[in-house]
């Protein structure tokens, strides 16, 4: 045995996986990068379908399958795009029907990896595809080092992942041929004929390398050597399929008992595909007298045996789904009986982001469109509890003074977490847009959390009045009602203008707080004017101007929030 060979091989064979998966990890940020916009609406469609409960109608199924294949050729990976269901179903914005219908789909949408290795490994001796489509790294390198646009930066970034792809692939078809040459090799090789023990083997070295595409791009490069042959191939790509579940098990460990259970879905689909298709390729056997998968393939698709696993491997995955759509409903409860629900320790009372997780930061152009949901929750907690406030003191009813101190701890907590976040994402990689709006996200979460401190400083006005035992007379009250509802307005407005980079809104939110800007004026003005009349009293003079000059504030901010458009458009 030639172990100097067997070295060279070896270490030939880690330097292309290595370079196949940074390939992987450059096309799919630069693909995210470059179809943000897209794969945000993508996923809008599924999460605006309103399906809250487990049964979901048909049409609805087949969108979650088409926005899990979608999604996951175009950003090229599974990983990213399971990991982003489990996230959305965390925080509770997808229910667990949903998200198994776009785990199916990410399932078919994974299998174009493979069909692009096959389609590289066609062409003659002297010039193949797979030479042809490596040059395109040189092209994409040439690009992102002569070009300053942030979008030819991310066509370069896309060209140098697709070429590196071919050059991973190149090294690993080198490596196995030269296990190929040694007889040793080949005939341990051929002792593994057990389907379950390569369906193992498959599941461990995915696991290990967490890369399905890699784990069906080795495969493909052994058959297409001679290493193994294609019923080997086919059982190590079905074991693949239940390896590439680990990277949604350890996203879906470290987090609700919702993720828990969509990482249990994920496990259940591939695990019963591979089940299903051992059954078939036993009966298969058996009733045919010996034909098996492997000779299928190899009849439909003669003298290409790397489009033969290829093939095998889409209709593998297309096949499961087919099976697994009418079982879905089954599917969520046999999750459900394995994964109960825990008993709910006081969590509606801890402060808790509602649209955001860590496992998001893996899928960072999601991540942004979940971090401005975020901010949006937070603007809404804001201008209730400053609602509350003024119903407080123009009451003195104190019956939802603890939702008030719940809410000013979560707008107190949501402050430090969202720039927390902030922080994180701007070091992924992102378009300018996503970027800038990053870089406005501080300021903005200031302005919401100042709203909810002068809350609190309205309901310290209340109780001063409470000690006083003293009210403010009805033509303040009537006042502050009217103050009430042109914060309303304007809140209205600015959000508009925040969510939508809506310049109309933010102009009818620039004409609300000029109102607001003269109403609080005028409150301190006839404030003064009933005092000089007797109609006010003293004691509740200081607490009236400063709820009028709080509420300025108020304004102030939203129109902050409303502003930010501006540095972004």
């Amino acid at each position: 045995m030639n172990w100097t060979l067997i070295l060279i091989a070896v270490l030939t064979l880690m330097a292309g996986i290595g370079v196949f998966l940074v390939a992987c990890q450059m096309m799919s940020n630069n693909l995210e990068s470059a179809g943000s916009k897209r794969l945000k609406r993508l996923f809008n469609r599924m999460g605006d379908t309103g399906v809250n409960g487990k049964h979901m109608p048909y049409w609805q199924r087949w969108l979650g399958v088409g926005i899990g294949t979608v999604g996951t050729a175009a950003i090229q990976s599974s990983g990213a795009v399971t990991v982003m269901v489990i996230g959305f179903v965390n925080v509770g914005i997808m229910s667990l029907a949903q998200a198994a219908t776009v785990i199916y789909g990410a399932n078919i949408g994974t299998t174009v990896t493979a069909q692009l290795v096959a389609l590289g490994m066609f062409g003659t001796s002297s010039i193949s595809t797979t030479l042809i489509f490596a040059a395109f790294a040189g092209v994409g390198a040439f690009i992102m080092l002569f070009t300053k646009r942030d979008n030819l930066k991310q066509i370069g970034g896309i060209l140098t992942g697709f070429g590196m792809l071919f050059v991973g692939l190149s090294m690993m078809s080198s490596a196995m041929e030269d296990f190929a040459a040694l007889d040793s090799v080949k005939a341990f090789l051929a002792s593994i004929s057990n389907p379950l023990l390569l369906v193992v083997v498959g599941a461990v070295l995915t696991a290990i390398i967490q890369s399905s595409s890699v784990m069906t791009s080795v495969a493909i490069t052994m058959v297409v050597t001679g290493l193994i042959n294609l019923d080997q191939g086919i059982y190590l790509t079905m074991g693949s399929n239940i390896g590439s579940c680990v990277v949604a098990i350890l996203a879906g460990w470290t987090s609700g008992t919702n993720a828990k259970r969509t990482a249990l879905i994920h496990l259940l689909f591939n695990t019963m595909g591979v089940v299903l298709f051992m059954v078939l390729a036993l009966l298969l056997r058996l009733v045919s007298g010996g034909i098996t998968f492997g000779s299928l393939f190899a009849s439909v698709f003669p003298h290409a045996p790397q489009m033969q696993l290829a093939m095998f491997h889409t209709v593998f995955n297309v096949c499961t789904m087919l099976v697994a759509m009418p079982l879905t409903d089954r599917l969520v409860a046999a999750a459900c009986r394995i994964i109960p629900e825990k008993e709910k320790k006081q969590q509606s009372n801890e402060p808790h982001l509602y649209y955001l997780d860590e496992q998001m930061l893996r899928t960072p152009v999601v991540a942004v469109r979940q971090l401005k949901a975020e901010i949006k929750n937070m603007a809404a907690l804001a201008i209730t509890n400053f609602r509350r406030s003024l119903h407080i003191v123009s009451t003195l009813d104190y019956s939802e003074i603890e939702q008030f101190r719940q809410t000013e701890d979560e707008l107190d907590y949501l402050n430090k977490e969202l720039v927390r976040y902030a922080v994180l994402l701007s070091d992924k990689q992102l378009n300018k847009f996503d970027h800038q709006y990053l870089a406005t996200t501080i300021r903005t979460v200031s302005d919401l959390e100042r709203i909810g401190d002068y809350g609190e400083n309205i309901v310290e006005y209340a109780d001063s009045l409470k000690e006083q035992n003293r009210t403010f007379s009805e033509y303040a009250l009537n006042e502050i009602r009217q103050v009430e509802e042109l914060i309303d307005r304007l809140y209205q407005a600015a959000i508009k203008a925040y969510d939508d980079l809506d310049f109309t809104a933010l102009g009818q939110a620039n004409q609300i707080e000029d109102e607001v800007d003269r109403l609080t004026d005028e409150m301190e003005r006839n404030h003064i004017q009933r005092l000089s009349l007797n109609i006010c009293s003293p004691q509740v003079g200081t607490e009236y101007i400063s709820l009028a000059q709080n509420a300025e504030r108020v304004g102030d901010h939203l129109i902050n929030v409303a502003k930010i458009i501006r540095q972004l458009v």
